[in-house]
Parts: C-alpha cells; sequence; structure tokens
C-alpha cells in the first residue's frame, strides 16, 4: 500500500485535497494530513512516505524548507508543492534546489491532481526498485553484506528501525510512540 503526506497550514485545504484523493484512490492509498510542520518531520522520521506534498507559503516554514529536510529524512520521497504562487524564481529554486516532482497550483483542478499524484507514485515505486536493484547489484559484487542489505531493507519499512537510542546508563531506550491516523 503506498502513503502520501501532505503538509499545508490550512485546514480546509487539507480536507478538500484528502477528499480528492479518496475519491481517486480509495482505500489503495494511504493519506496523512497535518498542519505543522514539526509534526511532519517527526512522522517522517517514523514511517516511509512515497509521496509528500507541501503548501509553499507557511507561518514557520517555506515549502521549499520544508522539502529540502524531507529529502534529507527521507531522500526516495517524491517531492511535491502546491501553491498558489507563480513567481518563477520560487518554482526554479524548488525545482533546482530540492528535485520537486511537480509544482501544482492552486486552486487546482481535481483530475489534474489526481494524474500528478498518479505519477508521482509511479515515480516513487520506480526509484524503489530501482534502489533494490542496485543493492542487490552491490551485495552481488561484494560492496554490501547481507546483513547491510537486510538492514537498508528494514529501513525503507521503517525509517529509523535500524538507529538505537541509548539511555545513560548502556539500556536501550523505546522508540517514541507511533501517532495512529
Amino acid at each position: 500500500m503506498q502513503r502520501i503526506l501532505l503538509l499545508d497550514d490550512e485546514d480546509h485545504v487539507l480536507s478538500a485535497l484528502k477528499r480528492v484523493l479518496r475519491s481517486g484512490f480509495g482505500a489503495a492509498l494511504v493519506v496523512e494530513t497535518t498542519v505543522d510542520p514539526e509534526q511532519a518531520l517527526a512522522r517522517l522520521k517514523q514511517v516511509p512516505f512515497d509521496v509528500v506534498v507541501s503548501d509553499y507559503r507557511m507561518p514557520l516554514i517555506t515549502g521549499t524548507e520544508f522539502l529540502g529536510l524531507v529529502r534529507y529524512i527521507q531522500p526516495q520521497a517524491v517531492r511535491m508543492i502546491l501553491s498558489a504562487t507563480s513567481d518563477f524564481e520560487t518554482l526554479m529554486r524548488a525545482v533546482n534546489d530540492v528535485e520537486i516532482f511537480r509544482y501544482i497550483m492552486k486552486p487546482w483542478d481535481e483530475k489534474d491532481f489526481t494524474d500528478h499524484i498518479r505519477q508521482a507514485l509511479e515515480r516513487a515505486a520506480h526509484l524503489r526498485h530501482e534502489s533494490e536493484l542496485a543493492d542487490v547489484g552491490r551485495q552481488q559484487f561484494g560492496d554490501l553484506s547481507a546483513a547491510e542489505l537486510e538492514a537498508r531493507r528494514l529501513e525503507a519499512m521503517e525509517p529509523g528501525i535500524t538507529r538505537v537510542d541509548w539511555g545513560p546508563d548502556g539500556e536501550v531506550l523505546e522508540p517514541p510512540h507511533k501517532p495512529s491516523n
């Protein structure tokens, strides 16, 4: 099942986008939404997302800044910006600096939005497949051990699972509680 994260500082925009995605993809797509960039970043450290869509203009962070952090946390996630701005410089910075897959203008056309998301999901599946093939090749040529390959597979399924937090007395600390959506 594929997963998408939507970030916008306007809750009604998120509700509308979620409704469009539900009608276009049904239960085949897990859609998570938030108005809080910090909550979105925390979630990205817990769960792999195929696609991340961010508004451009938000009070705490720009979409370009946020998607730059997404690129660092989950480089395989396909990144998209949704914005009312048509400023060419903004668009070029987003595309060049954080490798935005699509720039969608507000107000969006529902069919176009669904088509863009479908293309992004296909791109995410393609990138995941390429990464898996590259890892298998690295293992076959001895550049990657079986344990490293398994660690990468587990990390792709559950970001952070291969990292351990240690307590002051050397004990392994439990990961933070994952919110349900």
